[in-house]
C-alpha cells in the first residue's frame, strides 16, 4: 500500500492548515475562554468547498475521497476540536446520512445546500436518559394525516443554535423496540421547535452545545428518512461515519500536541539544558509520535474501506477508541511537559487536555468499543465483508477544487 499523499489530498492538507493558522489558532484562546462560538468559520469553510468534502458533485459536493475528509478533520482539530467537531456533525452524521438514505427530492432539498454550506446539518439521537442505550429514548413521532407530530427533547447536539436542519429520531412503534425508531429531518423553522445551548462544559468550550425541544413539532412524512422502523439502522450508519471523522480529528490534536511541546522543549531549559535533553521528556514524545502514526494508519485503513464500499464498523471503531484515547494521553503528556505552566491558560495544551475528554466520550464511549471488539473477536457479532448502501467513491470519483485563499 501507499501511504503517500497524493497531490490534491496535499493541497487540501495545506489549504486547511494555513486556514486554520490564519483563522482560528490566533483567536481560539479567546474564544475558548469566552465560550463562544464563531459562526463565521463555517461560512468561510464553505467558501473553501469544505463543507461537502466527500458528497458527489451532482449534490453539491467537492466529490472528494473519504481519506480526504480525514485529512479536513485532522487539520481542523489540530486548531480546535470545535470547528471539527462542527463539520463532522454537518458532513459525517448528517449530510452522509442524506447521501446514503435520502430520496433524490430530499437530496435536492436538504443535501445540495448543506453540501454547498448554504445550510447547516446537526444530528439528533442522544437524550437525557439515552445516549449508549439508544432504544431507550423516549422523544415520540405519532402519524396523524400525511404528518407526524414529534414530541420530546435530545441533549448534547452540537450545532444546536445554529443548525438549519436535523437529523431527528423517535419512536414511531415503542412496542417494537429499536426496530420502531424511525428518523426525520427536522427544520429549525418548524413550530414547537427550539433550543438551548449548554454552558459550563470541561472542553470544547469554543464548540455549540446544547439541547433540542419538540412541542407537538408537525413534521410532513416527506420528511422521513427511510421507511418507518429504519432509524436505528440509520443511526449506526450514520456513526460510523460520525466515529470515523472523530477518530481523524483526534490525530490533528496529538500532532498539535506534538508541535507545542516540542516548541517549548527547545525553549524550556532546567539544569543547565533544554528540557528536551532529558530522557523522561523525550519519552513522552515518543510516545505521542506513536500514537500519532498508529491512529493515522488505522483512521487511513477504515476510509480505504468507505472507498471502496465495503462495510468498516469494526475498523472504524478501533481507529476511533485508540485515536481518542492516545489523544487524551499526549494531552495529558503535553500538560506535564509544560510543567506549573501547563495549567495555566497562557499555554493551549490545558484546552487540548480539557478537550480530549469528549471525544472519549461521544460517538460511542471507550467502554462501548472495547465491547465491540471483544465481541467481534469471540464471534458474537460479525461484519460481512460486502458493499454496503453506502456509494463508493471509488465509482464515483470526480474532478474537484477548492475555492479561495486562506
Amino acid at each position: 500500500m501507499n501511504f503517500d499523499l497524493s497531490d490534491e489530498q496535499e493541497m487540501v492538507r495545506k489549504v486547511v492548515r494555513q486556514f486554520v493558522d490564519k483563522e482560528i489558532n490566533p483567536y481560539i484562546q479567546e474564544w475558548d475562554a469566552e465560550g463562544h462560538f464563531e459562526p463565521s468559520i463555517l461560512r468561510r469553510l464553505a467558501q473553501l468547498d469544505l463543507m461537502g468534502v466527500c458528497i458527489p458533485q451532482k449534490y453539491g459536493g467537492s466529490g472528494m475521497d473519504y481519506n480526504t475528509l480525514a485529512i479536513v478533520c485532522e487539520e481542523l482539530e489540530r486548531g480546535d476540536t470545535a470547528f471539527r467537531t462542527a463539520v463532522s456533525v454537518h458532513t459525517g452524521l448528517n449530510s452522509m446520512t442524506l447521501l446514503q438514505w435520502g430520496n433524490e427530492d430530499q437530496k435536492e432539498k436538504y443535501l445540495i445546500p448543506q453540501a454547498k454550506g448554504e445550510k447547516v446539518g446537526a444530528f439528533g439521537l442522544t437524550e437525557p436518559n439515552a445516549g449508549s442505550d439508544v432504544a431507550s429514548l423516549q422523544t415520540t413521532a405519532v402519524k396523524n394525516g400525511d404528518s407526524y407530530v414529534l414530541n420530546g427533547q435530545k441533549t448534547w447536539i452540537s450545532l444546536c443554535d445554529y443548525a438549519d436542519h436535523f437529523l431527528v429520531f423517535a419512536y414511531t412503534d415503542k412496542t417494537k423496540k429499536h426496530k420502531g425508531i424511525s428518523a426525520f429531518i427536522i427544520e429549525r423553522t418548524m413550530p414547537g421547535f427550539s433550543s438551548h445551548a449548554i454552558k459550563g462544559k470541561l472542553g470544547i468550550r469554543a464548540g455549540n452545545t446544547g439541547e433540542l425541544f419538540f412541542d407537538n413539532v408537525k413534521v410532513p412524512e416527506d420528511n422521513l428518512l427511510g421507511k418507518e422502523g429504519e432509524g436505528f439502522k440509520i443511526a449506526m450508519a450514520a456513526l460510523d461515519n460520525g466515529r470515523f471523522t472523530v477518530a481523524a480529528g483526534a490525530c490533528g490534536q496529538i500532532q498539535a500536541c506534538i508541535e507545542q511541546s516540542v516548541q517549548y522543549c527547545h525553549e524550556r531549559e532546567t539544569f543547565g539544558k533544554e528540557i528536551g535533553k532529558h530522557q523522561l521528556v523525550q519519552q513522552m514524545l515518543a510516545k505521542m509520535e506513536a500514537g500519532y502514526q498508529m491512529s493515522r494508519l488505522l483512521v487511513f485503513r477504515a476510509g480505504e474501506l468507505k472507498n471502496q464500499g465495503r462495510r468498516n464498523t469494526r475498523e472504524t471503531s478501533l481507529a476511533k477508541w485508540q485515536a481518542c484515547d492516545f489523544a487524551n494521553e499526549a494531552a495529558n503528556d503535553a500538560v506535564q511537559i509544560h510543567g506549573a505552566y501547563g495549567y495555566s491558560h497562557d499555554y493551549p495544551v490545558e484546552r487540548f487536555l480539557r478537550n480530549s475528554k469528549a471525544p472519549v466520550i461521544y460517538e460511542g464511549t471507550r467502554e462501548i468499543h472495547t465491547i465491540m471488539q471483544a465481541e467481534y473477536l469471540l464471534g458474537y457479532r460479525s461484519d460481512k465483508q460486502l458493499a454496503n448502501s453506502l456509494p463508493a467513491w471509488s465509482l464515483e470519483k470526480e474532478e474537484f477544487s477548492v475555492r479561495g485563499k486562506s
